[in-house]
């Protein structure tokens, strides 16, 4: 039974849970500039607590993250914590440390999926991970498929690696995946401090998952940091007939970090979007708090800026993502990927 008041106008679909900052890699482009675990992060009773939180204010789906999730020693105790409360759980993972024994608890946990971060090509992946992670990745792609768990892909887009999508979709096609998500690379953490070129041509991205939709054996899908409301979009959300309708950080998602801080979306990595820490409030006054996720929850489409502003789909995407904006322009509701924005500039 959820905590939520009855007729509160925000319930909590999902969650991003960073459990870990620990990693094996320490990524160049890496958001959270994983690799050594925060001093203080939750302990197994916090994160069972949290467990408990998420699924009495109604939580139906956790994404696991770090950091690297199989860096944590209790791993399993923290997903069996959630699934044996009916939440649903995916994995998110670099695949490095993949081995018989994570294989065989994640299918005793009853995992609902696990996503592999591949970037693209051998040499485009390595160089910005480490030497043999590429085929590491698709070691640990081909196990969990042939365990039985559904595996899927994830890859940041970027400068170097966008033009190359086509060559790899025949890769992917010859793996037994049933997603492929496609997500903008941030210019946050260490993309930023590397200076990494995360610019890319958005509506040549769209127009490529279009038209390799209905070829592929699975979903090719793009995530919530590119679009927008191209003539393709209604072909390139994974699943046809789905379009884009605005951010929804502090409106039907929410992100923890390992330390129990509270964001609207765990990729909002920066203070400001604090919205508490689940070791001086519980998850339901912070997702109640009538001050919380502000900048979603009162939304006009009169704060819209650049070619964001007076566009037609305004009240629907409401600029986009909210997390890309801020790390790219600064701004909280103007997108400068969309390429219907650009057109309208």
């Amino acid at each position: 039974m959820s905590s939520i008041p009855d007729g509160f106008p925000f319930r909590l679909r999902s969650c991003v849970w960073e459990i870990t900052l620990e990693c094996c890699f320490r990524c160049k482009y890496c958001g959270s500039c994983g690799g050594k675990a925060r001093e203080n992060e939750l302990t197994l009773p916090e994160c069972e607590d949290v467990a408990g939180q998420l699924a009495e204010i109604g939580c139906r789906r956790v994404s696991l993250i770090g950091g690297e999730v199989f860096m944590r020693k209790d791993w399993e105790e923290i997903v069996f914590a959630l699934t044996s409360r009916g939440i649903k759980v995916c994995v998110i993972t670099n695949g490095f440390r993949m081995t018989q024994a994570i294989l065989s608890a994640l299918r005793r946990l009853n995992i609902e999926s696990v996503a592999v971060s591949v970037d693209g090509p051998e040499e485009v992946h390595d160089a910005f991970r480490q030497p043999g992670s590429y085929r590491r990745a698709f070691e640990a792609i081909d196990a969990l498929a042939e365990a039985g768990i559904p595996v899927s892909v994830i890859s940041a887009l970027r400068a170097d690696n966008a033009p190359r999508l086509p060559e790899f979709f025949e890769t992917l096609k010859k793996h037994d995946i049933f997603a492929w998500q496609l997500q903008a690379c941030s210019p946050m953490g260490n993309a930023n401090k590397n200076a990494v070129d995360v610019a890319f041509d958005a509506a040549e991205v769209m127009r490529f998952i279009a038209k390799v939709n209905g070829t592929a054996k699975f979903y090719v899908g793009a995530a919530d940091n590119i679009g927008y409301y191209t003539p393709e979009e209604y072909a390139s959300r994974g699943i046809a007939g789905l379009c884009y309708e605005g951010c929804g950080a502090g409106l039907v998602s929410v992100g923890i970090d390992s330390v129990g801080n509270v964001r609207g979306c765990e990729s909002m990595y920066d203070e400001r979007f604090n919205e508490g820490n689940l070791r001086e409030r519980t998850l339901a006054e912070i997702w109640t708090d009538p001050e919380s996720f502000s900048y979603n929850r009162r939304f006009s489409p009169s704060l819209l800026t650049g070619g964001c502003a007076g566009c037609e789909h305004g009240d629907i995407c409401a600029g986009g993502c909210r997390s890309y904006n801020y790390f790219t322009t600064g701004k909280l509701y103007e997108n400068i990927l969309c390429p219907t924005g650009k057109r309208r500039q």
